[in-house]
């Protein structure tokens, strides 16, 4: 863990309101030790109360004056009341509603004057299966950086002896002793590269405000006004689903495309789509701003090393494959930017760009311009083989994050195990439910894998075989008039 705040890490205990909390969060599906007995949770939230001294950054707590966090603090012991949390839910395998619920758990800010952190048990009677979400301040790092510490304290097998990952010590490298002078003019360097890096996006992006040189990344805030964008409100919906990582990866291989390229292929048909249902169809394209991890390999250490950039998806194609096709070109623009430019030139122009959101958002005009982009979508490779949490198998791990200010849904995937587990989030203003939008995107990868052989099917055909909630209408309406269906 960092020792040290840097900007970044502050901005998000600067920006954090009500309306817009700064943590990210996991809802994890488990099953219980065969032969657990009923009150299985309940002794599980007991025991892992007793576990009161943590490690950092779970017994960090902040040191701020006013809205400006200064340094992380060490607690002597951690109020558990707080942190371990249980409850009781009619139906864990109500998907729908166990969404909701964790909707309403995603909602409140953190306890400013506690480490920044809570783990929330959830349970059904007479099942076997039961819920974990989990939420952590974002200041405390990065989604690389979270998914590793968890990935490192959980076990591998059911029999291995469990300790919670806020209590269980990790190795730090000690700091190596450095020259002062050659720190100063190290930094100095890299303040000066800096500068010139963004002295040269700020002039490629004028060119192309001027169409002197349109292959460029997209030009701040050339978002299009959707019914998911605009000022973020307190409420959230949330959704879950999961692709078959290992199908992914064959169908990128074939189509000669990232696996990243046909995640977004497949977003972007989905939410094309779910807008289409509300009455919202666009002819220009959806831009999605991508979080970029700047960390060397093998690199774990606490804080955020990311910079957030905007990739062009697709339009004018009704032909998934072609759609792929563009989101392929668009997408390499954006990655020789990346090469190309310093990643502290990457991470300030994230941060002035937000910055500029935000102002807007505080001021409550979000709803008056365009966004920065309509969706924020960020991959995070997690662990391949299976993880136990106090002798239950984890089954399904879903990422849940923050929203960007200027709103758009958030979707975040994960890889665990040999599946993508994805979660999405966004205000509830205007949408009461991202149901129909998460089994889009089971569809949407179903219908981009068969345009290989069929190149008749087009995005006209998405949603056509499975409209989700229209049967459960029907179903209500006749249970409701007592009609019975032979």
């Amino acid at each position: 863990m960092a020792k040290s705040l840097s900007l970044l890490d502050r901005s998000f205990w600067l920006t954090e309101t009500i309306d817009n909390p700064k943590h990210v969060a996991c809802l994890q599906m488990l099953t219980k030790p065969e032969g657990a007995a009923d009150d299985y949770c309940q002794q599980l939230a007991n025991k892992l109360r007793q576990h009161d001294q943590g490690v950092a950054p779970y017994n960090q707590r902040v040191v701020a004056f006013g809205h400006i966090a200064l340094r992380f603090q060490a607690v002597t012991s951690l109020n558990m009341e707080y942190h371990i949390k249980f409850h009781q839910v009619e139906d864990i395998k109500d998907k729908v509603a166990l969404h909701n619920f964790t909707a309403k758990l995603h909602e409140p800010m953190l306890d400013r004057d506690k480490p920044l952190w809570q783990l929330h048990i959830i349970e059904a009677p007479d099942s076997q299966e039961f819920a974990i979400y989990f939420k952590i301040h974002h200041m405390y790092g990065d989604g690389a950086s979270l998914i590793t510490w968890l990935q490192a304290a959980y076990p591998k097998s059911a029999d291995e002896e469990f300790i919670p990952f806020w209590a269980q010590p990790r190795e730090s490298k000690p700091r190596v002793a450095q020259n002062p002078f050659a720190v100063a003019i190290k930094a100095l360097w890299l303040s000066l590269v800096t500068v010139v890096n963004l002295g040269i996006i700020t002039f490629f992006l004028l060119l192309k405000i001027l169409r002197i040189n349109p292959v460029y990344m997209p030009i701040p805030f050339a978002g299009t006004k959707t019914m998911l964008t605009g000022q973020v409100a307190a409420g959230r919906v949330v959704a879950t689903t999961h692709l078959d990582f290992t199908e992914v990866k064959k169908l990128a291989i074939q189509l000669r495309a990232s696996v990243n390229e046909v995640f977004l292929c497949c977003f972007d048909i989905g939410v094309h789509k779910f807008l289409k249902d509300h009455g919202q169809q666009f002819g220009r394209p959806l831009i999605t701003q991508m979080p970029i991890n700047l960390r060397r390999p093998g690199e774990a250490a606490g804080g955020n090393k990311i910079a957030i950039l905007p990739v062009q998806l697709a339009y004018g194609q009704k032909d998934p494959y072609r759609r792929l096709r563009q989101i392929i070109e668009n997408h390499s623009i954006v990655k020789k930017v990346a090469r190309r430019i310093n990643p502290a030139a990457l991470t300030a122009y994230t941060i002035v760009i937000q910055g500029f959101a935000l102002i807007f958002e505080a001021l409550k005009l979000s709803d008056w311009h365009r966004p920065i982009g309509n969706i924020l979508i960020s991959n995070v490779p997690g662990p391949r083989q299976d993880l136990y949490f106090g002798g239950s198998r984890v089954n399904n791990f879903y990422p849940i994050s923050v929203l960007t200010p200027g709103g758009g849904v958030n979707i975040t995937l994960l890889t665990y195990r040999d599946k993508a587990e994805i979660g999405l989030v966004c205000s509830d203003r205007k949408i009461k439910s991202l149901e129909p939008l998460a089994s889009y995107f089971q569809e949407a990868f179903e219908l981009l894998s068969d345009s290989v052989n069929n190149p008749d099917l087009t995005t006209d055909d998405l949603g056509e075989l499975a409209r989700f909630g229209s049967q459960c209408v029907i179903e209500e309406e006749f249970q409701d008039n007592k009609i019975n269906v032979a």
